[in-house]
Order: structure tokens, then C-alpha cells, then sequence
């Protein structure tokens, strides 16, 4: 027995001497793993928190333009943008209430919300859309310069035709009409072969490049 007794003394002291080097160090990463453990639930209680109220705006925002009140919905994506503007709820409650700016020949507003939106969205595909939009009402306002900036950056794939037809708008309205019917042509090629949006664009854009070449 007094051998066995003496082993287990000799692992005790090695066991502490072995505590008294790591131990601290085994501490404080437990401590650690819990903290960030707590943090990282902290942080997804958090975000969907976010997700919720952000969603609760941009549900009034439909209502508001469903409605016909443009203002509501403006003030609702002011909101929205400056306390969830790192959701997607704001980038789209932007494009929702450009739209009804622009219906009731609010463009200043209209072009407000879109800016933000083509430059401030954390999604690529809204802001190409946004980009899209933004020069249309750009074109409106006969800031011809700045609609063909807002086209420049190339766009995700189903818009690029789309991109085409409008810088041949503006390029036409420029009075380019070599530049223009260049620009028809590239949304031609681009249009492909989808379904009736596809062949209503494709129609639309030859009819331009008719006219231009008439």
C-alpha cells in the first residue's frame, strides 16, 4: 500500500504543479467560451429584435402607400433608415415609397429614398435596382449627366438589359443617336429569349432603334 500511496502523492504534486502553470490560463478561456456563449445569444436576441420592429415599419410603409399616403410612407422609411438601415426592410421600404413619390410627381423625395438605396443598401441586386430607378427619375428631371452616372456600374445579369434601354433613353435625349441606338442594341442582345416581360422589352427597345435609324 505505501507504494501505491506514494505514486498517488507523486500525481498530486504533479497535478498541481501542472494547475499552478495552466490553470489561469484554463480559467480564463472557460471563461471566456462563456461569454462569448452568452454574447452570441445576446447578439441573436438582438438581431431578431431588430428584424421585428424593422419589419413592423416597413409593414405600415405597404399599408401607407396602399393607401395613397405618400407622406406617411416617407416619414415611415426616414424612420426605418435611420434606425434599421442595415436591414433589408429599409432598402426596400425605400424603393416602395420612391415609387409613391414618384407617382404623385414628388421627384425630389422620389430621388432621396432611391439615392440612399443605391448606395446605402447592404443588398446588390436592390441597389442595382434602385440604380435603375433613380435614373429614370433622373431622366425625368432632365439630369441627364447624372442618370447616365447612376448607370454606369455594371448591373447583375436579368437587369442589364433593362440598363441598355435606359442609357439609350438618355443617350437619345442627349441628342447622341449614334450612342443611343449602340446602347439599344446592347439591350437587344441582352433581352434574351425570357418569357412576355422579355418579349415586351424586346419589342419596346426595336421600336426605338426604328425610330432612331427612320
Amino acid at each position: 500500500m505505501a507504494v501505491y500511496d506514494l505514486e498517488e502523492q507523486e500525481q498530486i504534486s504533479e497535478l498541481k504543479a501542472w494547475w499552478a502553470q495552466y490553470g489561469k490560463l484554463i480559467t480564463a478561456l472557460a471563461v471566456a467560451a462563456a461569454v462569448a456563449s452568452v454574447g452570441w445569444q445576446g447578439w441573436q436576441w438582438y438581431q431578431g429584435k431588430q428584424a421585428a420592429e424593422a419589419g413592423a415599419l416597413y409593414h405600415g410603409v405597404e399599408q401607407a402607400v396602399g393607401k395613397g399616403d405618400s407622406q406617411k410612407a416617407r416619414e415611415l422609411t426616414g424612420q426605418l433608415i435611420g434606425s434599421y438601415g442595415g436591414t433589408a426592410y429599409a432598402q426596400m421600404a425605400a424603393l416602395l415609397s420612391a415609387s409613391a413619390q414618384f407617382d404623385r410627381g414628388d421627384l425630389e423625395n422620389a430621388r432621396a429614398h432611391l439615392a440612399w438605396a443605391s448606395t446605402d443598401g447592404r443588398d446588390p441586386a436592390l441597389r442595382d435596382i434602385a440604380r435603375l430607378r433613380l435614373a429614370s427619375v433622373l431622366l425625368q428631371e432632365g439630369k441627364l449627366d447624372e442618370a447616365l452616372k447612376s448607370l454606369e456600374a455594371p448591373a447583375a445579369a436579368p437587369l442589364q438589359a433593362r440598363f441598355a434601354d435606359l442609357r439609350g433613353d438618355v443617350l437619345a435625349a442627349q441628342g447622341k443617336p449614334a450612342e443611343a441606338r449602340s446602347a439599344y442594341q446592347a439591350a437587344l442582345d441582352a433581352v434574351g429569349n425570357g418569357g412576355e416581360g422579355a418579349a415586351t422589352l424586346r419589342e419596346v427597345v426595336r421600336v426605338k432603334l426604328e425610330a432612331l435609324e427612320g
